[in-house]
């Protein structure tokens, strides 16, 4: 193999809100972490938990989006790749990690009250009996399972 590969694929739950920064008219930059947990259980029995955060970096219109539509506990796929930068901070060079994503899914279902439709956007109708939809008790269902 000729090449390198720098690439990241990682799964998780957002441990905070977004947080964008705009540092001009068009451009600005979203983060936020994300932590992903691994259970084991050990030899001698006890289940271990290791929970580990990751540093996340958006762009633009990626950024944009994320602020809207993610919060603090909502599952993401993120893709891309990892950079690490380094500053002077009084004399003490200091270094962090971060995942630069050029890529994210959101995993998480959004609920009803989460997707009320906006005033310029008319609710949706049944057009046989013209009332609105509603959602489906818990029981209701024909599923075998």
């Amino acid at each position: 193999m000729n090449g390198t590969t720098n690439k990241v694929i990682l799964i998780g739950n957002l441990g905070d809100d977004v947080k964008l920064h705009h540092f001009d008219e068009q451009n600005c930059i979203g983060r936020f972490p994300i932590a992903t947990t691994e259970s084991y259980i050990s030899r001698t029995g006890e289940r271990i938990t290791e929970t580990e955060w990751h540093n996340i970096t958006t762009r633009n219109k990626l950024a944009e989006l994320c602020e809207r539509y993610l919060k603090k506990g909502d599952k993401v796929f993120v893709e891309g790749r990892i950079k690490t930068r380094k500053w002077d901070d009084n004399g003490q060079t200091r270094y962090t990690t971060e995942i630069v994503a050029n890529s994210i899914e959101f995993l998480t279902p959004k609920t009803d009250s989460d997707q009320r439709p906006t005033t310029n956007q008319p609710e949706q109708v049944n057009k046989e009996t013209n009332v609105a939809p509603t959602p489906m008790d818990e029981g209701e269902d024909d599923l075998p399972f």
